[in-house]
């Protein structure tokens, strides 16, 4: 029977309410239906791929459905609002990213707050950017882009996927850092950004590996450096960008939220079956084909990284006056 919104919204009001005994009771029943899990971007992106990787594993190993549900817009901030006004009741899931993160300062007027009205789950990866160039630039290596461009400030530019994007705000931190100066010139998606510089309109792009590895190989960009602390497993050979700008790090996070109030028990329980998917080398292989590395944790551990992103892009947004288009 299906139950009127006001009375299914009271029944699970009540349930954080219950005796600690009976919630232990309700989590260890749980799920006892479908899961939403709402992504903000569109399906058969990269964020959707890892979500529905995820999902996967939960809706076989919870004998529940799992299901993707995409609103996209905003920069996943309406996604991020249906899930923060649906009930407190682990039946409806967010893909928690970096623009989450980004989002909280970009955007003047939200409807919510991203720290205070999402509860963290789970996270599960880390990825990173990929320095490329349009084989035209004088640089063989990071150290030498640099040289470049110090004696070049303003004759480089660099393209993104739209401004207050990931690709946007990872090398604007890169000049802030290195104290060098690039013009920027935003697209609508990255795929028109890579394809101007492959053809040599714009010199630079802070690229995702998958969609440039491809022409790093047949010699139409040149990598100059990963933007993680650590190097890229599908491209041992390039190095990091902190080894030239000391203490740089950059990187798209993921991991899943729920609304506030959430019962503790439910995120535990799907806690720890999302760190049981990351111990599983199946799991392992398919993040690694993403060009991601495992981000296994607590809630805790997860609250501590997105509260770290938001406090790190938002320095940068507020340092190069970024503003949402």
């Amino acid at each position: 029977m299906k139950l009127p919104r006001r009375q299914f919204l009271h029944l699970a009001a009540g349930a954080a309410a219950l005796p600690v005994g009976s919630r232990v009771a309700w989590a260890q029943a749980y799920p006892s239906q479908p899961v939403r899990i709402i992504v903000g971007f569109a399906a058969g992106g990269p964020n959707d791929i890892l979500a529905r990787v995820i999902s996967q594993w939960l809706s076989e190993r919870l004998s529940q459905p799992f299901v993707i549900e995409n609103r996209v817009g905003a920069g996943s901030n309406i996604a991020t609002e249906a899930v923060v006004r649906a009930p407190p009741d682990g039946y409806t899931l967010l893909l928690v990213g970096s623009p989450n993160a980004i989002n909280a300062t970009l955007y003047d007027k939200l409807n919510f707050n991203f720290i205070r009205d999402i509860a963290p789950v789970a996270s599960f990866m880390r990825g990173p950017l990929i320095m490329v160039v349009h084989p035209s630039v004088p640089a063989e290596t990071a150290a030498e882009f640099l040289a470049y461009a110090k004696s070049n400030p303003g004759k480089l530019s660099y393209g993104s996927g739209g401004v207050g994007g990931i690709t946007h705000i990872t090398p604007e931190l890169f000049k802030m850092m290195a104290d060098i100066d690039m013009v920027h010139v935003p697209y609508r998606g990255v795929a028109p950004a890579l394809t101007d510089v492959l053809g040599g309109q714009v010199q630079v792009l802070f690229a995702n590996p998958a969609q440039s590895i491809p022409y790093i190989r047949t010699g139409k960009l040149r990598a100059l450096a990963i933007t993680t602390a650590t190097r890229s497993e599908a491209l041992p050979d390039i190095p990091t960008l902190g080894d030239f700008v000391p203490g740089y790090e950059a990187s798209s996070v993921f991991g899943f939220g729920a609304p506030k109030k959430t019962p503790i028990e439910i995120v535990d329980k799907l806690n720890k079956q999302i760190n049981a998917a990351l111990a599983d080398p199946k799991i392992k292989a398919r993040l690694a084909e993403l060009d991601g590395t495992v981000l296994a944790g607590s809630p805790a551990d997860f609250e501590k990284v997105m509260a770290e992103e938001t406090e790190k892009w938002g320095r940068v947004i507020r340092a190069a006056h970024i503003k949402p288009e």
